[in-house]
């Protein structure tokens, strides 16, 4: 969800009609409905990147307005702002924003263009982290999966699909960290600063597949108190030959190659 929000803010499409989507009706399992209890407190220590002369709405008050219009399916600067323009008298007030002085679209759009994204995906995680429920019983542990995905619809005509690297929460399904993985680097090197994103991981076991299986990866998850399971395919001999098979499973030791049964191998001395 947190990965939609904020590359919904920074990677807005051109203003056009058919940005204008139906409101979502069913967030993510396990997630309350969106509201913003607490929200402008999370973003209250964004840098503001304006001007301090002549700021009519405060940055919190201005994010929070933009992200209650994208989790309800406006997706560009100008539906933002008319969400914004339409929404009740009550709704912005209780957003922080007079119902007679509401923010205009070249105000927001400037101000999500500046925003530091790697500062607006922290802080929209750990609100949304805190926002988290679920029906079940609670894990007795916080679980982690790290994978890297191409987003969907962000390729346009001049440039390449964006992809990026997520570390998302197994009961929540909440998506806790985000970074880019441009074409000048790749999803190793970004396994360190994604992570740095989440402020504790004392007691997290982290999941993540074959590809972050790397010592580095592991001295620093052990650094910060995490555990992990990471996948290990059959091309790292190096670990799969040292590990005990799991019981029931045959030996992991390869068979001997027989001796050629050839007439040059029988006369042999």
């Amino acid at each position: 969800m947190l990965l939609n929000i904020v590359r919904t803010i920074k990677n807005l499409r051109p203003p056009s009609p058919s940005s204008l989507i139906s409101a979502l009706s069913c967030p993510p399992t396990g997630v309350t409905a969106p509201d913003t209890a607490g929200l402008p407190t999370a973003l209250a220590h964004l840098p503001d990147p304006r001007a301090r002369r002549g700021v009519r709405h405060r940055l919190p008050v201005v994010v929070s307005a933009a992200v209650c219009a994208v989790v309800a399916g406006y997706r560009s600067y100008t539906a933002i702002a008319e969400w914004i323009d339409d929404a009740p008298a009550a709704t912005m007030l209780t957003l922080g924003i007079n119902p007679d002085r509401r923010p205009s679209e070249t105000m927001i759009r400037r101000l999500l263009q500046a925003l530091d994204p790697d500062l607006l995906t922290a802080a929209i995680g750990d609100w949304l982290n805190g926002r988290g429920t679920t029906t079940e019983e609670p894990a007795t542990r916080q679980a982690i999966a790290v994978d890297g995905n191409t987003l969907r619809g962000s390729r346009s005509s001049g440039n390449t699909a964006r992809h990026v690297l997520a570390a998302c929460d197994h009961d929540t399904s909440v998506v806790l960290a985000s970074t880019n993985v441009d074409g000048k680097t790749n999803e190793i090197t970004r396994f360190k600063p994604l992570l740095d994103q989440i402020s504790d991981l004392r007691g997290t076991l982290i999941t993540v597949g074959a590809l972050h299986c790397h010592r580095d990866h592991v001295t620093y998850l052990a650094e910060r108190g995490a555990d992990s399971i990471l996948t290990v395919k059959a091309t790292s001999p190096p670990c799969t030959s040292n590990w005990p098979p799991c019981p029931g499973e045959p030996s992991r030791t390869p068979p001997a190659t027989p001796a050629a049964d050839t007439a040059a191998a029988r006369s042999a001395p």
